[in-house]
């Protein structure tokens, strides 16, 4: 007979929550086993980030129970969540940026234990002999604002299991790493599985769910859909229980005409310290890829483009004329848009209404003779990019704040469509979002190149770039190094040049 699994180290039965009347988990259940990395899966407003909050103490669920070690809790404060050894690793890690290492490693375990006294000295042998458990190499005395996102996730692994953590959860946890920090990533993810440590693993990345998870849960508008075993299960099926419907992922492009002339022209532009003798150009109904590793120029490009970083040297042509991007707003007034990495911060005002956000960057588009606002030009724009674009919200009154991230990007799409830019350059354009949301989104580009507007992805998810790019550039050390044109242009051939 086959060895009998481990009691669950963690299970949550029957939770039922609700917001004002919307039910966001209805009779969740799932258990997670010690050494065992399991998958929550769903897509954004599936009740992850609910059951999340649930089970480490910052929500009370409405009924069902928690359970720990066999003993039942109906609900849990965050304090009681840590000393029954649950920690959350939140996607922006929740640290203080202005501390050091070894202190943001010791802090909630001082703050849980109630203590009133810091000792310097006591936090840096607790934290140094962590660190040296797990065998990291990080500057306990460094402040943390000074460490890349890579050790900045270190730093928050070392600071859960300072607090004897036994179920670990992982919210999007590889969503800013490269391909070698994320192989890192998961050599300690295995490190602490052989240590008995259980881990929730939340992400919207399927190859790398199925590579690192022993099971796999999936959510779906509040409600459990299946439970298995990773190894029986494949990208296509996971995504199929997600969201109800098969996705279409394949390579999706349409041939270029020979009437497609040139929209962007880029030529030896120059930022010291930042990339160097970048030429290349992008014609109408063409979707470009820009790829790279952090920190090889991919995104300074991308902000000289958009006049947030201003080149020092070449020169750019829209539509066969020179044009002067010293500002953002000698780039919109090029017709150049920009959807930038972090939607939250850069790209929305998160307490103004859906509708404030779609118009808020095109006032001039919508005046009528007399220079004023054509409030009926406005409604007629904002309603068809919310239809359009598929925006799941009441209606176009609700603050961009209660939006999932999915919903959010397809707002700060929706703004910049509203402006009809001639180039639409988007920074990591479906980053956080599930892979239904990602799908339609694709979709949503691949219509507006095919109506003649060029199009500029930075991203270094190499599916997505095979999904929908005619050509990618790859950028190394602030410069192309590569040119995979369209017949070129494979996952494979993508991962190899970057990495090279």
């Amino acid at each position: 007979m086959p060895p009998a699994s481990p009691p669950p180290v963690l299970a949550v039965r029957d939770i039922v929550k609700t917001y004002g009347g919307v039910t966001a988990l209805n009779g969740v259940s799932l258990d997670v086993l010690p050494g065992e990395v399991l998958c929550l899966a769903g897509e954004n407003g599936s009740g992850k980030s609910t059951l999340i909050k649930i089970i480490s103490g910052v929500e009370r669920p409405d009924s069902g129970e928690i359970v720990i070690d066999g003993t039942g809790y109906r609900s849990m404060d965050p304090t009681d969540a840590i000393k029954r050894g649950i920690q959350v690793i939140y996607q922006d890690f929740s640290l203080f940026p202005n501390l050091t290492v070894a202190e943001n490693i010791v802090l909630t375990s001082a703050v849980a234990d109630r203590r009133h006294l810091y000792s310097g000295r006591a936090a840096q042998a607790a934290a140094r002999a962590i660190v040296d458990d797990l065998g990291f190499d990080i500057d306990l005395d460094a402040d943390v604002e000074q460490l890349s996102v890579a050790d900045k996730q270190l730093t928050a692994i070392c600071r859960a299991l300072v607090n004897d953590a036994r179920v670990l959860i992982m919210d999007e946890p590889t969503t800013a790493l490269t391909h070698t920090e994320v192989n890192r990533l998961f050599a300690v993810v295995e490190r602490l599985r052989s240590r008995g440590v259980a881990l929730i693993f939340v992400s919207h990345k399927l190859d790398e769910v199925l590579r690192i998870s022993q099971r796999v849960t999936v959510l779906r508008s509040g409600e459990h859909v299946i439970t298995g075993a990773a190894h029986d299960l494949d990208p296509r099926a996971i995504a199929r229980h997600m969201t109800g419907r098969e996705l279409d992922e394949s390579r999706q492009v349409t041939a270029l005409g020979p009437d497609a002339g040139v929209v962007l022209e880029v030529e030896r532009l120059g930022l010291r310290g930042a990339y160097q003798d970048v030429s290349f150009s992008l014609r109408r109904g063409e979707i470009l890829g820009v790829t790279g590793l952090l920190g090889s120029g991919r995104t300074e490009i991308a902000e000289s483009l958009f006049g947030a970083l201003p080149h020092d040297t070449g020169t750019v042509k829209v539509e066969g004329r020179p044009v002067r991007l010293r500002s953002i707003r000698d780039a919109i007034g090029a017709g150049i848009g920009y959807v930038p990495e972090d939607r939250l911060t850069e790209g929305l005002f998160l307490d103004k209404s859906i509708s404030d956000n779609i118009i808020a960057g095109s006032p001039d588009q919508h005046r009528n003779r007399g220079r004023l606002l054509d409030r009926r030009a406005v409604r007629k724009t904002i309603d068809g990019l919310f239809e359009r674009l598929r925006v799941k919200a009441p209606d176009t009154r609700a603050p961009v704040r209660s939006l999932s991230g999915g919903n959010a990007q397809r707002v700060v799409l929706a703004k910049w469509l509203a402006r009809r830019p001639r180039v639409l350059i988007l920074n990591g354009p479906t980053v956080g979002v599930d892979v239904g949301s990602k799908a339609e989104i694709l979709g949503i580009l691949r219509s507006e190149a095919a109506e003649g507007r060029g199009i500029l992805i930075i991203s270094d998810d190499a599916p997505e770039l095979v999904a929908c790019c005619h050509r990618v550039l790859v950028v190394r050390h602030g410069r192309i190094v590569e040119v995979l044109q369209e017949g070129e242009v494979t996952v494979e051939a993508i991962r190899e040049k970057v990495a090279a």
